[in-house]
């Protein structure tokens, strides 16, 4: 009976991490967070908050300064309402890399003393990484491609973002619909035994990586598809009349929610400075 348990517990875990959870997930990170209050903010005012999260903390050495960005990153990460699989994956990246550098430094005569140094790297990581989670789950595509455009930024470059966004979905639709194919014509390895296991594993890294190809074949040919709908609506035109431009960013708005966020964020950081010079 425990035998049992076991088996359809470690079954019901497996059937978690199936393909259309981690689309749905990677789906719900991109497009399902419109309603948080880092979403409602202006696409301009978050660009620059990032830049400064994402630059300013690798120039700075000082664990006072870094301790307070992670913590507003981790803070601006919870309204932001980001997947729990997208964490789970930060989380999983950031800290093993760490732990794997602090056992190889204590192979090559490292001691306690290399703590400091490695937690200084993490917290530059972790407040980059979470600062690029927070600013781009709560952007959609056109969002994203204006503020990229108010900036200066190249309107081929901003449009190749967002269409990038706007692709995922068809992407990992096309992923599944290739693997179910696979699936469907193949004969996978019993996994009654532990060799059966090993062997049904090894298929179905085979099997991922034989969907590749087909995958961007796919992809490149409805990409050909757009490229033409759009050509056809006059996508080049639109591109380079100011006029359209000026219609496309009057939607930009900094009001007083932007200003309120900007304002605890300096003030947070000139908090943070303010104790490291006093310590």
């Amino acid at each position: 009976m425990e035998g049992k348990t076991k088996k359809r517990l470690s079954e019901s875990i497996l059937d978690k991490f199936s393909i259309d959870f981690l689309r749905n997930q990677v789906l719900k990170n991109a497009y399902g967070n419109d309603d948080t209050v880092i979403a409602r903010l202006d696409p301009r005012i978050l660009l620059v908050w990032y830049l400064f999260m994402a630059i300013v903390p690798w120039f700075v050495d000082d664990l006072w300064f870094l301790l307070a960005c992670f913590i507003l990153v981790a803070a601006t990460t919870v309204m932001a309402r980001v997947a729990g699989l997208v964490l789970f994956i930060f989380a999983l990246g950031v800290f093993s890399q760490t732990g794997y550098l602090f056992i190889v430094s204590l192979f090559f005569g490292g001691n306690a003393s290399t703590i400091f140094p490695l937690l200084m790297l993490t917290l530059k990581v972790a407040t980059c990484s979470l600062a690029s989670i927070t600013v781009f789950s709560g952007l959609d595509p056109d969002r994203l491609s204006n503020g990229l455009q108010w900036y200066g930024c190249p309107e081929r470059l901003s449009f190749s973002i967002s269409y990038a966004y706007r692709i995922l979905p068809m992407l990992m639709e096309e992923f599944q619909n290739i693997l179910l194919s696979y699936r469907l014509r193949g004969n996978p390895p019993s996994r009654e035994t532990l060799r059966g296991k090993i062997r049904y594993l090894a298929y179905q890294v085979k099997v991922v990586m034989l969907s590749f190809y087909p995958l961007m074949l796919n992809t490149a040919k409805r990409s050909r598809t757009t490229v033409e709908a759009l050509e056809i609506r006059g996508y080049r035109y639109a591109a380079v009349n100011k006029a359209v431009k000026k219609i496309r960013l009057s939607s930009l708005r900094a009001g007083a929610n932007d200003m309120m966020f900007l304002a605890v964020s300096v003030f947070w950081i000139c908090g943070a400075v303010l104790v490291s010079t006093l310590i």
